[in-house]
């Protein structure tokens, strides 16, 4: 079966997946706590919200893109 360089290169190892998945739950985590507090108390209120959100479809995104690939540990 023919794979393209780009689908291989977009393959994740069961660790990257672990730990972007850790990082979605961070960033939903952060999300939750600024729903908390005034916006306009804080700069930029608005393009940090955009931030995560963008970051958390990034990840998201990424989780999609097919099968895990296992990474081969040297031993």
């Amino acid at each position: 079966m023919w794979t393209s360089t780009a689908a291989r290169t977009l393959m994740l190892t069961n660790l990257e997946r672990e730990v972007i998945t850790d990082s979605m739950l961070k960033i939903q985590s952060v999300q939750a706590s600024l729903d908390q507090i005034d916006g306009s108390k804080l700069l930029d209120f608005d393009e940090i919200h955009s931030c995560l959100r963008t970051a958390n479809k990034s990840f998201s995104a990424a989780l999609r893109t097919g099968p895990s690939q296992k990474k081969h540990l040297k031993h």
